[in-house]
């Protein structure tokens, strides 16, 4: 993913790339109460949002806004309206644990001009905590819901203050609308793009169902290693010696939390090759979009660390 002044190439590395036949399966808290406040698992809750409001709470989130091009060949522009970027209730967030649910969605708008006069046939969403929240080594969280199909590319990421990938990067769930799989990377000097150590969640294999039904995506990081899992199940442990290996560790600096929903791009065209009807998005996601089914759905996302 990409913020506005870094470049990030979200395709998955050559150096650390292996599918997860076994998981551990990790503690989870029960119940939204839980999730507030870390009752009961050792942790306190530094960060929480469980999106019940009427809109989006700007004390804690920027909605981003795409000024010119995209980064990654991606597709999309990312707006402030509503059409892009709300809260939804009821029926629509069916399966959040309040029955509320911040809704990221995609749509097919031929044209469009961002503020800077280029045009894209997409609009999007994308939510940050830059400035607002950020964190140096913790238990991040969010229970999502995400759309299957072709160029669908989400992502629940940290990233740090600064040049890229200095200041380094942390991917807690990348998708491209495979149903059977999530990714998780970093990134940092040395072990950047192509070469971040990655590796999958296959649902399947941790006896999951796939990535359309609600599931919660978790890093936890330490200043020694990060571990990442999908409703308490890991798949995929770093260490500092691994990371080392390719260059500096770059993860004891703040980070702050973004949710975005970008579209096509380098990350799905890599992994399909499909380059029509866009780069990175076939024919079939373009039709859900144009039928208002490219959503992300985020229940919470929760911080905590070491009580």
């Amino acid at each position: 993913m990409l913020s506005s002044s870094r470049i990030r190439v979200g395709a998955l590395g050559a150096a650390t790339v292996a599918a997860v036949a076994l998981a551990v399966v990790l503690p989870l808290g029960a119940g939204a109460a839980a999730h507030r406040s870390g009752t009961g698992t050792g942790q306190r809750t530094v960060f929480y949002d469980g999106f019940g409001g009427a809109s989006v709470d700007t004390s804690k989130w920027n909605i981003d806004v795409t000024q010119s091009t995209q980064y990654n060949n991606e597709l999309e522009a990312y707006t402030t309206s509503p059409d892009n970027v709300r809260i939804v209730h009821g029926r629509e967030a069916a399966g959040a644990d309040d029955n509320s649910a911040l809704l990221l969605q995609a749509h097919y708008q031929p044209g469009y001009t961002t503020p800077a006069g280029n045009t894209l046939d997409f609009t999007s969403g994308k939510i940050d905590t830059a400035h607002k929240f950020d964190i140096a080594h913790g238990t991040i969280s969010a229970r999502m819901k995400l759309p299957a199909g072709i160029g669908y590319w989400p992502a629940f990421w940290l990233l740090g203050y600064g040049s890229w990938p200095a200041t380094g990067e942390i991917d807690v769930m990348e998708n491209i609308g495979d149903p059977s799989w999530v990714s998780a990377a970093t990134h940092g000097p040395g072990y950047a793009g192509d070469a971040a150590p990655v590796n999958r969640g296959y649902f399947a294999a941790m006896r999951l169902p796939d990535v359309s039904t609600w599931h919660t995506y978790t890093v936890h990081w330490t200043s020694d290693a990060m571990s990442f899992s999908i409703d308490g199940r890991m798949y995929f442990n770093e260490t500092r010696p691994m990371i080392e290996f390719f260059g500096p560790w770059a993860f004891d600096n703040p980070k702050y939390l973004i949710l975005n929903l970008a579209l096509g791009g380098i990350y799905p065209y890599k992994m399909t090759g499909v380059t029509s009807p866009y780069y990175g998005m076939d024919q079939q996601t373009l039709d859900a979009i144009k039928a208002g089914q490219g959503k992300v759905f985020v229940d919470w996302v929760k911080v905590t660390r070491p009580a």
